[in-house]
């Protein structure tokens, strides 16, 4: 049965702290991107560890794990907008 405290897992751990990184990027991107990358990349961002919070109250492995592959979809989409950027 999956139901793992979030708070203490390391991925979810290094997605927070990958959350702060993007701001830190995306805060240098020029106005003009402001509602368009700079938008896309922080939700991206803020989508991982999201994800995985939430596939963490699931109450089998195998729903834990959709959730994250979806979190790591969104880290994909993020790393194909950073070429981008």
């Amino acid at each position: 049965m999956a139901r793992h405290n979030f708070r203490n897992l390391k991925i979810w751990q290094d997605g927070v702290e990958f959350v702060l990184s993007n701001y830190a990027i995306t805060n240098n991107f020029p106005d003009s991107e402001r509602f368009n990358l700079t938008s896309q990349m922080n939700r991206c961002a803020v989508s991982i560890p999201s994800n995985i919070a939430e596939g963490s109250a699931k109450s089998t492995d195998k729903h834990f794990k959709i959730f994250l592959e979806t979190s790591l979809g969104s880290a994909f989409e993020w790393e194909t907008q950073f070429i981008v950027a």
